[in-house]
């Protein structure tokens, strides 16, 4: 997929790349989140399928983060109001007057503060794995801190090197069901995406958001979406953001990952949960799962491997009573004679 990269400035001065593709109106503004690269992301068997998927039915407005993937990333002023308003000069940038408003991982706290401040901007708003408390803003919070202080550590040693085990961390927590080609590109996307340096910079804001007082004030009709079982963010995180957003929806995901892979059944359901939701007809195929005719080759195989199996258990059986039934006429012989 072919995407044209552009660049905004903000009110201090930090350069923030984004892209638009896909066509479909309203348009789908994503927040970002630290594991961002524009270029990397299109290509990655992770985040390619899911951008992918958005796009069928509506352009995708994508950007980077201060300090992340394409954006400006030397000495930049990292928090969280800073953060609110880059999302507010990106949008203004690419001249979106009204969109909706789909929010990742930390990202869905970003896009709950755009949206108690902007809800004549947005028609939809759309929540995945989000959390509307930090690490730190949470209850047992010493218990949280060791473990924030351990994520970082993991970063300022491993993170920017070619040694995987040290982000392999992150990686295990966020997609622990996925195969080890999705590891592996999980964890070059965390390579890429910032310096080791930025990468602890934005863990340790991240454990200081708090957005809960917002929610009750959100207008925008709203759905959230959420593993059920979340190594990550728990599923409780969810409940408690649809409870406290007016008429928000809540749609379960049967899965451990916090970062859905195409071919896991809580995709199909996340799929056509968000197609329902913004009214558009649900995607028949969706980007990065088997068609029909692999989908029947793999049963095909499997049934071939079957049968194998139980041909050569059927063969072992046989062979292990002919040489049974050879050594009792063995024996008989000798004592006949």
């Amino acid at each position: 997929m072919q995407q044209e990269i552009k660049y905004c400035t903000t009110s201090d001065g930090v350069r923030l790349a984004y892209s638009i593709i896909g066509s479909g109106e309203p348009p789908m503004v994503r927040t970002p989140h630290w594991f961002a690269h524009l270029e990397h992301d299109l290509e990655s068997p992770l985040f390619g399928p899911m951008i992918q998927t958005r796009t069928m039915q509506h352009r995708l407005l994508r950007y980077d983060p201060r300090g992340v993937g394409l954006s400006h990333r030397d000495n930049v002023d990292l928090n969280f109001e800073r953060l609110v308003a880059d999302l507010e000069t990106v949008v203004d940038a690419a001249q979106l007057d009204k969109f909706i408003l789909f929010g990742l991982s930390q990202g869905a706290s970003l896009a709950v503060a755009y949206a108690a401040r902007h809800p004549e901007r947005l028609t939809h708003l759309i929540l995945f794995g989000g959390f509307a408390r930090g690490l730190l803003r949470r209850d047992n919070s010493p218990k949280q801190k060791e473990n924030l202080e351990l994520a970082c550590a993991l970063i300022r040693n491993g993170w920017g090197s070619q040694e995987e085990s040290y982000r392999q961390f992150f990686t295990s927590q966020f997609i622990p069901d996925a195969g080890r080609d999705l590891h592996h590109s999980l964890n070059e996307t965390q390579r890429l995406a910032a310096t080791p340096d930025v990468a602890e910079r934005i863990l340790r804001l991240n454990a200081e958001i708090d957005v809960a007082a917002l929610l009750p004030q959100i207008k925008t009709p709203t759905l959230v979406l959420h593993s059920t079982d979340d190594l990550r963010v728990p599923y409780a995180f969810a409940r408690d953001i649809a409870a406290a957003i007016p008429n928000a929806t809540l749609v379960p995901l049967e899965s451990r990952n916090h970062l859905l892979v195409a071919d896991e059944p809580a995709n199909r359901v996340m799929a056509d949960a968000i197609s329902d939701f913004l009214g558009d007809k649900r995607i028949r195929r969706l980007p990065g799962t088997a068609g029909l005719t692999k989908r029947l080759e793999k049963k095909a195989h499997a049934l071939e491997q079957n049968w194998f199996i139980k041909f050569v258990l059927v063969f072992a059986a046989i062979t292990g009573c002919f040489i049974f039934f050879y050594e009792i006429w063995k024996l008989y012989r000798g004592g006949a004679h």
